[in-house]
């Protein structure tokens, strides 16, 4: 049994819902998708460097061991966020001015910011979509540790929320939550005829009643969906990972099922999660290779198609494949990643996160069984399954640092 590298474009890891994930930069892949399918889109969601002046980095669990108990990971850079304001504003305008023409004409997009460039964005963001469509100013506000004696710590996000046209599909019920039973605010409480506790305000001589059992649409003040703690279970290693509930509110009440979804930087995928939940298409954009690993871990059984990212050297491996009555076994003997400058890497097979074994066509590669690291599956099977009408067989092997390397088996 041998090997030969294989030049692969695209992969595609087979399922039943449809997402797509691609490495490139967000402005030059925006005005191509702008020009190809205009008013396709019907939710962006972004969440774009902040003019944080920062490098952030994202810290990546590193074998069985690492991914059980967080006692093994690698730090590699994720994305640079040093442009001054001019920089910055230049950069915004690039990539907002095609997100409008992706928006369908009842579409919406969230632009989620902080302070350093709220107000500068959404200037620019009235220019572009008109002030007319300006929707909301959603403040996430959240606890997390430190507090400044300098300023009044800052723990809220701004989200901006435009649409295209007034004829805009937002249907806020569909994000409705109970109201919280330990929450103290102005409303006074009350229990009517048949039991039913409610909270009550009287306001230009009229009573109105909100339910404890009925669900309530959220206002623009999101303060009941916590910041990733440091020990968060969604944590993926990933700086600035959002948390899937917020991404989950945002969805429902500005998409429907079958609706196309589009995160221009997609980062750790928790928008895609949440896409893919709620039944709808995805497509992520991101300039670090990782996305795409960080893709295949969110995928949820989705059809997930994944471009660009491609590796330099080739890590040492070997593979039996064995012939079956009705499916062929391919097995993964032996691994050992190339070396890099970028980190110190693992022996052996710790320096695997996952692997696929498929079949090529053209410049894709199909995968009809793969594996990858999760915290609920740590550990990797070494023996995936092909159908036996497979007559290109390949194999995808992912190392740590997110490199995707593919081989045709001969």
């Amino acid at each position: 049994m041998y090997v030969e590298p294989a030049v692969v474009r695209r992969e595609t890891l087979m399922g039943e819902g449809e997402a797509k994930v691609v490495i490139a930069d967000a402005r030059e892949a925006l005005k191509r998708m702008a020009a190809e399918r205009p008013g396709s889109v019907s939710l962006i969601y972004m969440d774009p460097p902040f003019m944080t002046g920062q490098q952030f980095y994202a810290r990546l669990r590193v074998g069985e061991s690492g991914w059980k108990g967080g006692k093994g990971e690698i730090q590699l850079p994720s994305y640079s966020d040093t442009m001054n304001r001019e920089e910055y504003a230049a950069f915004m305008r690039d990539v907002l001015l095609p997100c409008r023409e992706l928006l369908a004409d009842d579409g919406l997009i969230f632009i989620h910011l902080d302070y350093r460039a709220a107000a500068r964005v959404r200037i620019l963001a009235d220019e572009i979509f008109g002030e007319n469509n300006f929707v909301n100013e959603l403040i996430w506000a959240y606890e997390s540790g430190g507090r400044s004696r300098r300023f009044f710590a800052r723990k809220h996000d701004v989200i901006l929320l435009y649409s295209k046209t007034q004829d805009y599909d937002l249907h806020i019920e569909d994000a409705a939550t109970l109201l919280r039973q330990d929450r103290k605010n102005h409303l006074s409480r009350g229990v009517d005829e048949d039991g039913r506790a409610y909270r009550f305000i009287v306001s230009g001589g009229k009573t109105y009643r909100y339910y404890e059992d009925e669900p309530v649409p959220p206002s623009d003040v999101w303060t009941d969906i916590s910041h990733l703690q440091q020990r968060d279970p969604q944590r993926l290693g990933y700086d600035n990972q959002k948390p899937v509930k917020l991404l989950e509110r945002i969805i429902k009440a500005a998409s429907r099922p079958g609706d196309t979804v589009l995160d221009p930087f997609c980062g750790a995928g928790t928008a895609q999660e949440a896409a893919v939940k709620a039944g709808r298409r995805f497509i992520g954009i991101d300039t670090c290779p990782l996305a795409l690993s960080y893709a295949e871990k969110r995928r949820g059984g989705a059809s997930l198609t994944l471009e660009g990212g491609e590796a330099c050297g080739a890590p040492e491996f070997d593979v039996d494949l064995v012939p079956g009555i009705t499916e062929n076994r391919i097995y993964l003997t032996r691994f050992k990643v190339d070396d890099t400058d970028l980190a110190p890497l693992p022996e052996g097979f710790d320096g695997l996160d996952g692997w696929a074994a498929g079949y090529i066509n053209g410049d894709e590669f199909v995968a009809c069984d793969s594996e990858t690291r999760l915290f609920t599956k740590p550990g990797l099977e070494l023996c995936l399954s092909l159908p036996i009408e497979v007559e290109d067989p390949a194999v995808r092997l992912t190392d740590v640092l997110g490199r995707r390397f593919f081989f045709r088996v001969k």
